[in-house]
């Protein structure tokens, strides 16, 4: 199989299957969409808190 045949398609993006992982079962991303609908929303705490942890300044290692 070539890589361009690897390729998968998840929310509009182009993903190369990553080595080593196994596939995905059929109906996976459906349960996972379901699941996420059923969660109550985030309170503004914790979106403050996912936010500020994507947000961080890279952390520089000692000399």
């Amino acid at each position: 199989m070539t890589t361009a045949q690897n390729i998968a398609t998840a929310g509009g993006a182009q993903l190369v299957d990553t080595p080593g992982r196994p596939d995905r079962p059929a109906g996976y991303w459906e349960r996972v969409r379901r699941i996420v609908d059923q969660a109550p929303p985030l309170t503004d705490d914790q979106r403050a808190r996912i936010r500020a942890a994507f947000h961080q300044p890279p952390t520089r290692e000692a000399a």
